[in-house]
């Protein structure tokens, strides 16, 4: 059953936290992380991207940039910007984007639960983004990013939230982005309880986006063990920075692939090998350019748009990888016919979020890229399926929306 306690957080004063909150640190390239940090100087990208604050002569992953991280974080505590919580506390973290209302509780969650599989993956990490955030986590002796968790609905937490939303929040902003930002503090004792209780309930959680923040922590925790061989399970790096949202709130949008070349193939020989794989028509109205439901992606290729559809006898329902549209997509198309072997590591695809639109699909095909596929995001069940099945997704599979901001909660480990 899952551990997911309560933790005496960091995190901004009141008038501070429009200001420090940032979009996740992984989202920007380095020169887009530098101007938002010109922009806003104090933008919390300024800790998770601390070579922002150097010349581009200095690496990324240099050990000065770390102690930087670390030196930037810590100045924000003693000037006032962050504050320490007096107690242990559950937080309540409500975006808004759209009309639509999604309420996280943020938590610690435990590296155990990590290690015996309570808390579920489905994407693949890789080792080197690993190795980054794990010097970042270590440096700083703290996890300044939450991991994006979700559990299956449960009617005590959903009581408890709608009581507490009732108090006044501690935060309530909206973000340059028109995402509404309200975040509240859980102080009572029997709310603390039911919700400790509640999760103690729930025999899986599962990973909806930061996997490589989760593994990171993980292995910052189980190296802090070998460092405190008498360590009893209590101290706080046992245990990882989260946010958990129930099933029932939560949207996952679509994420498309853009191919930089069609592989030696001709246009009308590449058109003709789509016809025998999938169904297509051509989509006369550009607003319809987004595919509308599983089993159909779009592809935009020499300024037109068409509508693929899958074919019956290639779904697998027996497989909850295999009958993904992203797999059928990668199996039936971008590894035979444009001879994508590994999306993880071939240069020839890139992988566009679906925040982004059919815009941009259209502008990297008209700058650097042959063709391009928006496809029709998986469900928040197909992922449960997939974890529960112990299978990973394809890389790039679901893309989350919207974001949690980085610097409104840290967890001093």
């Amino acid at each position: 059953m899952a551990e997911i306690r309560p933790f005496r957080g960091i995190r901004p004063s009141r008038e501070k936290a429009a200001a420090v909150a940032a979009l996740p640190y992984d989202v920007y390239t380095r020169k887009e992380a530098e101007k938002e940090v010109e922009r806003n100087p104090e933008s919390f990208l300024k800790v998770d991207r601390a070579e922002t604050q150097f010349p581009l002569s200095v690496g990324m992953y240099e050990d000065r940039v770390y102690q930087r991280a670390h030196d930037t974080l810590w100045k924000l505590v003693e000037d006032g910007t962050l504050i320490r919580e007096d107690r242990q506390c559950y937080y309540l973290y409500e975006l808004t984007m759209n009309e639509r209302v999604q309420t996280g509780i943020v938590a610690c969650a435990s590296i155990d639960d990590y290690m015996t599989n309570v808390i579920k993956k489905h994407e693949q990490t890789r080792q080197e983004k690993e190795e980054d955030r794990i010097r970042h986590v270590d440096v700083c002796s703290a996890q300044t990013g939450p991991i994006f968790l979700a559990y299956r609905a449960n009617d005590v937490i959903r009581e408890v939230i709608a009581e507490e939303k009732k108090r006044e929040a501690e935060y309530d902003f909206v973000s340059g982005d028109g995402i509404r930002h309200r975040v509240f503090v859980i102080r009572d004792d029997a709310a603390t309880k039911k919700i400790a209780d509640a999760f103690a309930g729930i025999d899986s959680i599962y990973i909806a986006d930061g996997h490589h923040r989760a593994a990171s922590a993980v292995k910052v925790g189980l190296k802090r063990r070998k460092e405190h061989p008498d360590y009893t399970g209590e101290e706080a790096f046992n245990y990882f920075l989260s946010v958990l949202f129930a099933d029932d709130e939560l949207m996952i949008m679509g994420y498309h692939r853009v191919i930089r070349d069609l592989n030696g193939y001709s246009f009308q020989g590449f058109y003709r090998e789509m016809t025998k794989r999938f169904e297509l028509s051509v989509i006369r109205d550009t607003k319809d350019a987004c595919p509308k439901e599983r089993g159909t992606f779009t592809m935009y290729i020499d300024g037109h748009w068409l509508s693929c559809r899958i074919k019956e006898e290639d779904r697998d329902p027996s497989d909850p990888v295999r009958d993904l549209d992203v797999s059928i997509l990668q199996e039936k198309l971008l590894r035979p016919v444009l001879g994508i072997g590994d999306p993880k590591t071939d240069g020839r695809i890139d992988f566009v979020g679906g925040i982004r639109g059919m815009e941009e699909l259209v502008r990297r095909c008209s700058e650097d890229c042959a063709v391009a596929f928006a496809l029709y995001p998986p469900s928040i069940a197909e992922l449960f399926a997939v974890a529960d099945a112990g299978r990973l997704m394809p890389p790039k599979s679901t893309w989350f929306e919207p974001k949690l901001r980085s610097g409104l909660f840290i967890h001093e480990i």
